[in-house]
């Protein structure tokens, strides 16, 4: 997910480690469902949370959350009802047992399991904007909290295009031409705009047939489309400006140092030069695709502030 940061990029390393010591990542507790804070992008244990390699920045957000499946929360709450019934004549109206399960989830949380998933910041000072690696909006929207309480005035926007991923897809599809630059790939997904919400989806097939472009002349419109930058980075581009699936190629890859150390940071500083250099040629080239970007000055009110 790509944004724009609505103002210049001032905060020093030191102010910025400083700030998000304060809300460094700790495991649940027992009786916690959820915890969410910054963690090392090394993996060092008691590392710094903030790296910069090449002037480009990288932090990372933990997020661990605990669940008690609410099957189980259920049967433990049917169980108490029964008692409550034999022992008491009374049945438990819905707002004692909302209570019942409150207790219940509490009473089982130190027993659950718990999931934990990070989610990589890239901030492009030079260029002006923060990519995340994230698979939701939620967990987006998680990073976005947390960098609203650490840095103070901080304020970012999604990046707009003048012509919308969806339109442009259809265009490179009805007219079997990519952008130049690109190249699609074989995989896409068009959908209905119409009340039968109707969806096709092409896996492994070639895209440049009559089939494909009927389909668009009949009103469907392309969600998802796979494309290849230069041969180098591939990806599934969404309605929604967002990038699936990336994948550095093998062009990419074969001109990446080795190193032979066996520490499990050896190559951070080479991963992240090589990904952010790639990003940072590749992206402007899909916001020109898609017609360049809108000014900030005509875009809605910034996500974050």
């Amino acid at each position: 997910m790509v944004y724009r940061l609505v103002s210049p990029w001032t905060a020093s390393r030191a102010a910025l480690e400083k700030a998000l010591e304060s809300h460094r990542f700790n495991e649940c507790g027992a009786s916690q469902e959820k915890s969410v804070g910054w963690v090392e992008p090394r993996g060092q244990a008691h590392g710094d949370l903030v790296e910069v390699v090449g002037g480009q920045w990288v932090l990372k957000l933990a997020i661990e959350v605990k669940t008690v499946p609410g099957s189980v929360i259920k049967r433990k709450v049917l169980s108490q009802v029964e008692q409550i019934e034999e022992s008491t004549g009374r049945k438990p109206g819905k707002k004692e047992q909302r209570t019942l399960a409150d207790d219940a989830r509490l009473a089982l949380l130190p027993m659950a399991f718990s999931k934990q998933s990070t989610v990589t910041v890239w901030m492009s000072p030079k260029d002006q904007w923060m990519v995340l690696d994230a698979g939701s909006q939620a967990k987006a929207d998680e990073v976005l909290t947390c960098l609203v309480k650490s840095i103070e005035g901080f304020a970012v926007t999604l990046i707009h295009t003048q012509a919308s991923p969806a339109a442009s897809m259809a265009h490179w599809l009805g007219s079997k031409e990519a952008p130049p630059g690109f190249s699609v790939d074989r995989e896409c997904e068009l959908k209905a705009a119409d009340e039968s919400k109707a969806v096709v989806r092409y896996t492994r097939h070639p895209l440049d047939t009559d089939e494909v472009s009927q389909h668009i002349a009949a009103g469907k419109v392309p969600t998802r489309l796979a494309l290849t930058w230069n041969d180098r980075i591939s990806f599934v581009l969404t309605e929604s400006l967002t990038l699936k699936k990336m994948a550095f190629l093998d062009v990419v890859l074969e001109n990446a140092p080795m190193t032979a150390g066996d520490r499990a940071d050896d190559n951070f500083d080479s991963d992240v030069s090589i990904a952010t250099g790639e990003l940072s040629r590749m992206l402007p080239a899909l916001i020109e695709a898609l017609g360049g970007e809108v000014a900030i000055g005509q875009l809605p009110v910034p996500l974050a502030a």
